[in-house]
């Protein structure tokens, strides 16, 4: 496999890098031990450093050294899991219900590789900017960057970023023209009734009789409003209410998560949820607050750079090892929202082992470490050819 011998020289110091993140991980908006060490180590290799940005997340400029040209973007998100670590490994988590269960500690360091070779490197035309994003997590971090004027003080002419994946073939890279991953709202619904003794409930207006009444409504607007040839998800995850046995409480809450692939049917969830809850609010004679937020877009990868980046991991996994999704799917990721400012392209690279992300017993694969280093240096090699 020809990675770039460069960085798979340093694929010890990339393991121990990722290693210390792990051990010390942070979520979203609170990376300030993480960003400090992205920007100490790009400092350290001569690249421009800029911080603060969305908070906490840090930008590194690089000029080629052939000359003038145009400016190529690369992301990596640093944020953790608040979820607590069960894999009894020797650089587990040492901090309580903090967990780097997704590989963002992979894909930070896969970003420093690349940011450190392009730098010794240097054979390019144009720009390279590394953008190292807080708050990927349902934060809103790639937002908060956006907001905090990311692409006005940085343009870039295209973008990219990768993420692990566990359930593929070990340094197999997948991409997906088009539509590749689902846009995500969360929602609250907050139901105010009135309590009572468990043994009076005619004094009451029972939240959580409401509650289920309404986590049984809401399974009906995906399969009794959308076509059935246009895929969404609908899932009510939490449930909260009452606090003791023979207490009927005032108030119950229940949230969730809607994953969509076209915004027209976004709209159509949303409407039919707050019809819902105003309906059954009435009919219990009880209040309901409805939240319903969108916290990442729809990921859209441009289809004519989508060859160019299969192209370049190619290079580095060989034609065998490469892929064109054929289907999107129902996850989401919040560099759709930098895809909606520029264009550009997201992949997935398969590692070693058969424990999902977001899982306590999630495991990263360091080997993956030196591939997605060459794949992004690549790009910007490829790209930005003199």
């Amino acid at each position: 496999m020809p990675i770039m011998d460069k960085i798979a020289g340093w694929k010890d110091e990339l393991t121990a890098t990722r290693r210390d993140f792990h051990q010390y991980p942070e979520i979203g908006f609170e990376e300030v031990r993480t960003s400090g060490i992205v920007a100490e180590k790009l400092g350290e290799w001569g690249i421009e450093v800029h911080r603060g940005i969305g908070k906490t997340g840090v930008v590194g400029v690089l000029k080629g050294a052939r000359g003038e040209g145009r400016t190529i973007g690369l992301r990596a998100d640093m944020d953790a899991l608040p979820m607590e670590e069960r894999t009894n490994l020797g650089y587990a988590s040492r901090t309580p219900n903090r967990f780097h269960g997704c590989g963002h500690d992979g894909h930070t360091t896969m970003l420093l590789g690349a940011a450190r070779y392009l730098a010794e490197t240097r054979d390019f035309a144009g720009t390279a900017v590394f953008i190292f994003q807080p708050g990927e997590e349902g934060c809103g971090g790639a937002r908060a960057m956006i907001a905090d004027g990311l692409f006005d003080r940085f343009p870039c002419d295209e973008i990219y970023g990768l993420h692990n994946a566990p359930d593929d073939e070990p340094y197999r890279i997948g991409i997906k023209p088009g539509t590749a991953m689902a846009g995500a709202d969360f929602f609250d619904f907050r139901i105010k009734g009135v309590g009572s003794h468990g043994a009076r409930p005619e004094f009451s207006k029972d939240p959580i009789i409401v509650a289920t009444q309404l986590v049984s409504a809401l399974q009906s607007v995906v399969s009794r409003n959308v076509s059935p040839l246009k895929s969404a998800v609908l899932s009510v995850t939490q449930i909260h209410a009452g606090s003791a046995y023979n207490v009927i409480p005032e108030e119950a809450t229940i949230s969730g998560t809607v994953r969509y692939l076209d915004r027209e049917v976004n709209e159509q969830i949303r409407d039919r949820m707050r019809e819902i809850a105003a309906g059954i609010a009435t009919s219990f004679g009880v209040e309901i607050e409805t939240d319903i937020r969108n916290v990442f877009d729809v990921l859209v990868n441009t289809e004519e750079l989508v060859d160019g980046f299969a192209d370049a991991a190619r290079d580095v996994v060989g034609d065998d090892n490469v892929y064109i999704k054929t289907g999107p799917i129902m996850g989401s990721e919040d560099f759709a929202d930098m895809l909606f400012k520029v264009p550009g392209a997201y992949c997935t690279v398969g590692h070693a082992g058969n424990v999902p992300v977001h899982n306590p017993g999630f495991v990263l694969d360091d080997g993956i470490l030196p591939v997605g280093a060459s794949l992004l240096a690549r790009i910007v090699e490829r790209r930005l050819a003199a």
